[in-house]
Formats: structure tokens, C-alpha cells, sequence
């Protein structure tokens, strides 16, 4: 194995094209067994649930190709337990994939791929190595099925993007020959290497109306300045990373388990935020184009933010279309993006923190909540994150696009009229806004105690949505918990610790009005960093992993939270249950599954102290990636359950259908006749805590009988954007407990609109 230090690092050497070499052909790796340990006391696991053993997908040996990338010895049915990792001869480690961003699939499989590949190899410090270091993350298809595990490797592995390199958007030209032969001076490696340019890592999963998959944007590393050139006959290569966003889009097809390219968008984004339309098309919005450096010198008004321009793509036609100079917005990375009834986007004022260099000047204004309108393409602010306040009657609903300095149709005399208050909120926004609201405390205690305003690195959960008494959906809340509370005006670092705070921010429509309101509710039982959530069919919310404090602004240092907790929105407190087995800090996952369980999976820390990997003891595990998964048993598995025997395969809005009930024993048929919901939950499509088609539609039961119930479907298309979903009914167990059955696929369609001719 390689040792640390060494004289000069390899790190040239990464130089195996693993897309090619997975890409002869998707191949089985397993069966892996799912162990479940034995539930020893059952009123303990009705109590808390249960997690199964980790498992992971097996390490085949000898699985490097030679130079020509087809010689495969090693038979695939060979899986030596022997750790996460495995080394060329030239000291290169392979590593296995860890699930940083996870799809669950229309058939129950599972799409998941890497983040920061390649870490591993780095041998001091990572800033001044990733941009070499790194390769392209790989791409995996997980199966569960009778009590196993296998794995597949989609084609091409690395999704297929720029193989020919990226065209990277550098601030500074080469200089070769600067210091004379035989050292050359290269001060932009962005075309030294093509195994890196096209990165899944930092790109967003969407779901799309045909059941295929989206992957937006990515990463394209290299060095600027960098040195690229050999000493004694060894190869440096070193200099200040940078981070591109790709401005790629990739279509992941689950029939064939390949990947192809779409079109691209304008921009180039990483971090950003991806969201299915009522109509089918995706809106993106965010995103930083150069993370370290973001100096635009063909438009330098947009340097030292992140991408203010939002894109829609048509799912007919494959085309991103630039949605005007209104629909522009300042929003923090990976901003928390959620479809409202109305059709409306939502931004929740809350995003990545903390993001070096990926800030803006103008984030102060990350605090306000706004809805976005498809049809008019413009903004509205709707309030201040976490206070209940309307700045829709104050009179400053454009405040944010008026602030927009590339914002060429905002109305100059409006612009006048309120530059004072406009300087006033950037200072101090509190202040501003207190004349504003009816509250004796002063709004710099109120963020302390209610945890208003921006939030960092936190879920953000849309509930149930639920129909009123005439089946129409006009309010939408969301939970919010955990993260890194802000300095208000200064939004991103934000204040390091992990907080407890949680709250439910809702949004009541009114015809063409909407209101925003905000209430707190129990706090975690202890503050948790990049904690995710997920939204089970009954209502509850499970929350898994993360750390004590961010582990972005000094990774390795944080100490992993193992032991999960549940949200009950009945009494709006969260309790802790199971403890989960891995520690999964930075760049984990989870995903609701067809029989009501959940899957955990990811951790792929950056190097420790943007150094090299090394586990600092009693801290976070930092070396390496964690490629295992487990599965998270809720406490309605531990008992009786009602059943689903049939289904429609798809539904259309407004549509009534039935659903067959399997009344197989007395147990079973007891449970159905208490089934008082049904719930169609969209299949989770997870990124760095987000899921921008995140929702749960609560149907209507219009007539129940024993072997049958039937429910209404929404009328309007935002509740339901087409894709596909589970369907579930919940029944009440004897103890008042609401238990869901296990799901049947079904896919909702509609109407789909074109952009394009």
C-alpha cells in the first residue's frame, strides 16, 4: 500500500478511464444478504423500530483493466470481503461508490451515485490536489429483492459526459516555459486531464414524466493556477483547485440501465437545485459556475454570486430555455426548492452553508421566502424565514427582484422609492422589519429562539398535502429542523453548531394570493448538521444522520449523531428511536421504500481539515468513503398492517379509481376495515438533503367496503405533477397507531406542455 509522506505524490498516475472500463456492459455483482437482527424485545421495536446489518456491495479483485481497458480476469463471482478499496500496482486506489445522491426506481431498485472520487488519493493537502486527484464518480443500480442484495454498473459508469474534456471558463492562460526546460509552469491545467470533467458530484437528481431520470449540472476540477510538469523524472501536479459547475444534463433510462445526454443548459451550475413543473418540464435555479474563483470575465456583472438566471427545461423536446430577466433570483446553493398546489415554486429560505467561495454579496437577501410563477415568470416575496409576517401587505413583494443588479426591467422610479428601505434591510433586515410585524421581542432575540431566517444545511420537508372540505389543495406546510442557524446578514458561514431548532412554515392560497406563516414546534434532541429527512406514508417524519456542527468548514472534526428520530405531526415533537449502525456525516442519503421501510446509505467526507484522510479519534470517520447501506424498520413493520391486492397501474387528474383490498386473514381484513387514508407518496430523488419532487397527496376515500376502497384523485395538476409514486393506505391498530400497507406502483399523468416548436 502506498505510505504517507512520500518524496512527490502520483497523482498523475490516475490516469485509467474506469467509463470506459465499465462500460462493456452492465454486470451483476451479488447476492449480498440484508440481515435483520433478531428483534429481542417487541414492544421495544414497536417502540423505536429497528435497522438491519449494514451491507455493501461486494469488492471484486484484480478488476483494473489494462492500458487498452478490456482485460477482465477476474470472474465476477469472487467477492473476498477485503475493506473499501483496492490498489493498482502503480499505487492508484479504486474505490467502492458510496450513495451521495440516491433514486429510488419505478420497478423498487435503487440509482445511486459517488461523491468526491478520487479523495482517497490524495497524499497532503486537498486544496492544492483534488483538481488532479479526483476522476469521475461512478454510477451504480441496487436490487433488494427476497432478502438479498446485488449491484450493476450502468453504461457508461460515469454517466458519459465531456469524455473529450470540459470547456472550462479559466481566468488565466498557460505559460509554458516560464522557468526554462525541462520545468514548465502550467497555470491552468483545465486541459491536462478528460477523467474528471464530467462529474456526477454536486449535480441534482430529478424525476422525469416517462419514468426516466435527470442528473443536472456536476463538476469539472482542475487546477488554476496550477503546476504540471516533472521533477526527477516524477510527475507534479499541484495548485489552487477549482470547482466548475457543467452546464451537462444526463438522462438516466432504468429499461436498459444507460445514461445519455439531453441538452445543456446555458449556464454552468454546481450545487443546484432541480424541480419537476405541474406540466412535466424542469425548472433549475442556482448554482455557482466557478466555486473558488467565480470571476466572469464575459459577464463580469454576475461575478461574486451565484447563477441568478433560471432555466426551464421540455420534456419534449430536450432543450433548456432561459426564463427572462423577473425570473432571475439570488438563492444560496442547493436552494430549498417545493411545487405548490397553485403551481408556484416555493423557495424556503433555506440552502447549503457553509460554501467556500459558493457566498454572495447579496446574501442577505437568501432570508426572504418567495414563490416563483411558471406562467408569468416572475417572483414574489412572500415574508422573512421563520416569522409570521406578510411582506406582501407591506408593500415590498419585488423587494428582492428590484435588488437584482442584472435585473434590466425592473421600473427605475419603484427602484427609487425604495432604496432606503433596500438599504436598510441589507444592513440590519430585523430592524427593518420591525414595524413591520405585531411582536413585543425584538426580531434579534426572535432568531435565536425560533431559529428565523436563512437556515443552513438543513431538510426542508413539505408535509401531507391535504384536501379541504370541497377536495381543493390550498395550503402547503413545511418542516424545517436542524441545520445551522445564520448571522442574518452574513447567511453563509452561518454559526458552525448544529442546531435543534425546528419549525412549520405554511402557505395558504387565496386565488391569486398567498400567504406565508410560521410557527416552532419541538425541537431535535440535540442539534444536528445535515440531518435528512424522510417523510413516511404516515405523516411522520424519520430524521437520520449528520453531525454536531458542520463538517464543511473544518471536515473531520464533528462528532456523528447515530441514533435516529421521529416527528410526530400530531403533537409536533420529534423522540428519539433506533440508533443507526455507520456514522454518515457529509453527503448521506435516505429513501422511502415500497413496503414502508427506509434505506440509509452514503458518507463522503472531504478530506480531513482539507488535508489528506485520517480519522481524527472519537471524531467523525474520515477515511474514505462509506459505500455500505442499511435499512431502517419504522415501528408500524412490528405488527399488523392493512394490504393493497390490486391497483391501477396509472391515473389522470381528477380521476376516481379503485383499489382492491388482500383480505388474506382475519388480521388482515380487521386492519382494512380501519384503513381511514390513503396517501400517493413521488418516488425520492435525493441530493445533498433535498428532493425538489418531494410531496405525500392524501386521496379522498369515496366509498370503502371490505374488499375494496375507492379514492378521488386531485383536480389540479401542481398536486400531482406527472411521474411516478407509491400508493399506500393507513389503517389504526389497536393501541390507536397508524400503520401503513405496503405500496403499489402507480403513475400519475397529465398534460404535458412544450417550450420549444
Amino acid at each position: 500500500m502506498k505510505t504517507r509522506p512520500s518524496l512527490v505524490p502520483a497523482l498523475t498516475l490516475i490516469s485509467l478511464s474506469i467509463a470506459s472500463h465499465y462500460a462493456l456492459a452492465a454486470r451483476n455483482k451479488g447476492n449480498v444478504p440484508i440481515v435483520s437482527p433478531e428483534c429481542v424485545n417487541e414492544q421495544v421495536c414497536k417502540d423505536k423500530g429497528l435497522f438491519t446489518n449494514p451491507f455493501e456491495e461486494p469488492l471484486v479483485t484484480g478488476e483494473f483493466p489494462d492500458q487498452d481497458n478490456t482485460n477482465i480476469t477476474n470472474p465476477l463471482n469472487n467477492y473476498p470481503d477485503n475493506g473499501k478499496c483496492e490498489e493498482n500496482e502503480d499505487g492508484v486506489l479504486k474505490c467502492k461508490p458510496a450513495a451521495g445522491s440516491l433514486a429510488l426506481l419505478n420497478d423498487g431498485r435503487i440509482l445511486y451515485f459517488n461523491a468526491l472520487e478520487g479523495t482517497e488519493n490524495v497524499e497532503y493537502n486537498a486544496l492544492l490536489e483534488i483538481g488532479s486527484a479526483i476522476v469521475n464518480d461512478q454510477t451504480r443500480v441496487l436490487t433488494m429483492k427476497n432478502g438479498n442484495a446485488s449491484w450493476i454498473a450502468p453504461s457508461p459508469v460515469d454517466a458519459g459526459a465531456n469524455p473529450d474534456g470540459n470547456d472550462s471558463e479559466t481566468l488565466i492562460g498557460d505559460i509554458s516555459g516560464f522557468l526554462g526546460d525541462p520545468i514548465d509552469i502550467d497555470l491552468g491545467t483545465d486541459d491536462d486531464r478528460t477523467n474528471n470533467d464530467g462529474a456526477l458530484f454536486c449535480a441534482d437528481l430529478v424525476g422525469l414524466p416517462n419514468g426516466e431520470l435527470m442528473a443536472v449540472g456536476g463538476t469539472d476540477y482542475y487546477h488554476e493556477p496550477g503546476v504540471n510538469t516533472e521533477l526527477l523524472g516524477q510527475p507534479i501536479n499541484f495548485g489552487l483547485s477549482e470547482l466548475e459547475g457543467l452546464k451537462n444534463s444526463r438522462i438516466f433510462n432504468p429499461d436498459d440501465n444507460s445514461w445519455r445526454k439531453t441538452g445543456d443548459m446555458n449556464f454552468g451550475r454546481w450545487y443546484p437545485s432541480a424541480i419537476s413543473l405541474a406540466n412535466g418540464n424542469v425548472l433549475v435555479a442556482s448554482g455557482v459556475t466557478k466555486l473558488v474563483k467565480p470571476v466572469y470575465l464575459t459577464r463580469p456583472e454576475t461575478s461574486g454570486r451565484n447563477v441568478t438566471v433560471t432555466e426551464t427545461y421540455d420534456t419534449s423536446c430536450g432543450e433548456w430555455t432561459e426564463n427572462g430577466a423577473l425570473a432571475e433570483r439570488s438563492l444560496p446553493l442547493y436552494p430549498r426548492l417545493h411545487l405548490l398546489p397553485n403551481g408556484h415554486v416555493f423557495y424556503n429560505g433555506g440552502g447549503q452553508a457553509f460554501n467556500p467561495f459558493g457566498q454572495g454579496y447579496d446574501q442577505a437577501l437568501w432570508n426572504i421566502v418567495a414563490a416563483y410563477d411558471p406562467r408569468s415568470q416572475t417572483w414574489a416575496d412572500l415574508g422573512f424565514a421563520g416569522l409570521p409576517l406578510h411582506l406582501s401587505e407591506a408593500g415590498v413583494s419585488d423587494l428582492t427582484s428590484l435588488l437584482n443588479i442584472t435585473n434590466s426591467e425592473a421600473d427605475e422610479s419603484l427602484k427609487g422609492l425604495l432604496s432606503g428601505l433596500t438599504e436598510e434591510f441589507i444592513a440590519n433586515p430585523f430592524d427593518a422589519l420591525a414595524p413591520i410585524i405585531d411582536d413585543p421581542y425584538k426580531l434579534a432575540d426572535v432568531q435565536s429562539v425560533l431559529g428565523a431566517g436563512f437556515r443552513g444545511s438543513t431538510f426542508s420537508m413539505m408535509m401531507p398535502l391535504k384536501p379541504d372540505e370541497n377536495g381543493n389543495y390550498n395550503k402547503a406546510e413545511f418542516l424545517t429542523a436542524g441545520g445551522v442557524l445564520t448571522g442574518v446578514a452574513a447567511t453563509s458561514p452561518g454559526l458552525y453548531l448544529g442546531t435543534n431548532l425546528a419549525r412549520i412554515d405554511s402557505v395558504t392560497i387565496e386565488g391569486e394570493r398567498m400567504l406565508y406563516d410560521s410557527r416552532s414546534t419541538g425541537g431535535l434532541a440535540q442539534g444536528r448538521w445535515y440531518g435528512t429527512g424522510v417523510l413516511l406514508p404516515t405523516g411522520e417524519v424519520l430524521v437520520v444522520s449528520g453531525a454536531d456542527r458542520d463538517e464543511v468548514v473544518l471536515p473531520g472534526t464533528g462528532f456523528p449523531i447515530l441514533e435516529a428520530e421521529l416527528f410526530d405531526p400530531e403533537t409536533e415533537t420529534f423522540r428519539k428511536v433506533a440508533k443507526q449502525n455507520r456514522p454518515r456525516t457529509y453527503h448521506n442519503s435516505a429513501a422511502l421504500l415500497p413496503d414502508g421501510s427506509v434505506l440509509i446509505g452514503g458518507h463522503a467526507p472531504i478530506n480531513t481539515a482539507y488535508a489528506y484522510s485520517v480519522t481524527l479519534p472519537g471524531f467523525s470517520p474520515n477515511d474514505g468513503r462509506d459505500p455500505s447501506f442499511e435499512i431502517y424498520k419504522p415501528p408500524y413493520m412490528f405488527g399488523e398492517r392493512p394490504s393493497i391486492r390490486t391497483g391501477a397501474k396509472s391515473v389522470h387528474v381528477g380521476e376516481r379509481f379503485r383499489v382492491g383490498l388482500k383480505n388474506s386473514d382475519a388480521s388482515a381484513t380487521k386492519m382494512n376495515t380501519r384503513i381511514e387514508s390513503a396517501v400517493l407518496v413521488r418516488r425520492t430523488n435525493i441530493t445533498h438533503l433535498i428532493d425538489g419532487d418531494q410531496r405525500s397527496v392524501e386521496l379522498p376515500i369515496v366509498r370503502h367496503r371490505s374488499g375494496r376502497i375507492v379514492l378521488q384523485m386531485p383536480t389540479q395538476q401542481a398536486v400531482v405533477p406527472p411521474g411516478d409514486y407509491m400508493l399506500f393506505v393507513n389503517a389504526r391498530d389497536d393501541e390507536g397507531n397508524l400503520v401503513p400497507s405496503e405500496s403499489k406502483a402507480i403513475t400519475v399523468t397529465g398534460a404535458l406542455s412544450a417550450l420549444c416548436q
